[in-house]
């Protein structure tokens, strides 16, 4: 028999260390329970252990820096109670059960809000955890709402994509009119049951394309085309930020499809109220408050 130079210990320990590879090859996602409501109700189900948010924190902090000094890509997905139950019935799962969670914090990871960790602290992590989530659903509640519009009496062309393809192009010629800078948009949008907010941050050199990252873009287009299908009203907001100048901030009114220029004045109204509570807000220093201007994006046909 030819000697190979191995033994079963060694071809043993050769196995294993091959194991630990594909495992740091392998990513992990972690749900995270971020407030102490969404906490308490998990307790009810016999087979979470733990009984103290604090202590759940620190203790899923401590798991994520493990996993990092383990050299492992891990995500941090947002886990809902509400929607682990629906996921349970839907499912036929029992959602006692631990590998129940598990199936679900997989669910999530592949399309729900999640966040790389880095080694950042919670207190940084779940704030951007939580507005990747309020993102997500108001982009899925927007989606819905257009979805739902159907096909125009007159044309037959199908109304929610008729908007998102206007709500695209007022944004195209919103950022090249705008010019050169860093700028950051937020549109606002009233619908029957809340106000829907979308807000996008792009870049842009003084001879180079706009630069913008493509999921902020859909979610602001799709806000934006509820504006313009439902014809609510609503508005944009646009702040640019250059080196050597002032920040400059502009602001739009959307009417029947198209954005109609606020006046200095509106803008700085608008910029410095409150929207929660209706109050003055002091303006910033160092920030210029103009007239909206003029994208020139063509009109729209009305029944659209």
């Amino acid at each position: 028999m030819a000697y190979t130079g191995q033994t079963k210990h060694t071809r043993h320990r050769s196995g294993t260390s091959m194991r630990r590879a594909l495992r740091r090859e392998a990513p992990s996602t972690v749900g995270l329970l971020v407030d102490a409501e969404d906490f308490a109700a998990m307790r009810h189900y016999r087979s979470f252990v733990f009984d103290d948010h604090s202590v759940y924190l620190q203790q899923v902090e401590g798991l994520l820096k493990t996993l990092a000094a383990q050299g492992m890509h891990t995500t941090v997905a947002l886990f809902d109670p509400d929607d682990y139950a629906e996921f349970c019935t839907e499912s036929g799962l029992d959602p006692h059960e631990r590998t129940s969670r598990s199936r679900f914090v997989a669910d999530i990871a592949s399309a729900g809000a999640t966040v790389a960790y880095t080694g950042q602290p919670l207190d940084s992590l779940i704030p951007l955890l939580v507005s990747r989530a309020v993102r997500r659903a108001t982009w899925e509640y927007a989606t819905m709402l257009l979805a739902d519009l159907g096909d125009c009496a007159e044309c037959g062309q199908e109304i929610g994509r008729a908007a998102f393809d206007r709500a695209s192009h007022l944004l195209t010629r919103l950022l090249e009119t705008a010019g050169p800078g860093a700028h950051h948009l937020v549109c606002s949008t009233p619908t029957e049951n809340e106000q829907l907010i979308a807000v996008v941050h792009t870049a842009r050199d003084a001879e180079g394309p706009v630069r913008l990252a493509s999921a902020e873009g859909a979610e602001f287009v799709t806000v934006l085309a509820v504006g313009v299908a439902l014809e609510t009203g609503g508005g944009v907001v646009l702040r640019i930020t250059a080196p050597d100048s002032p920040d400059r901030v502009h602001g739009w009114r959307l009417v029947r499809g198209g954005l109609v220029p606020l006046t200095a004045g509106e803008v700085f109204s608008a910029y410095c109220t409150d929207a929660d509570t209706g109050e003055p807000v002091p303006p910033e220093s160092g920030v210029e408050y103009r007239a909206g201007f003029d994208i020139g994006a063509d009109e729209p046909e009305a029944h659209h």
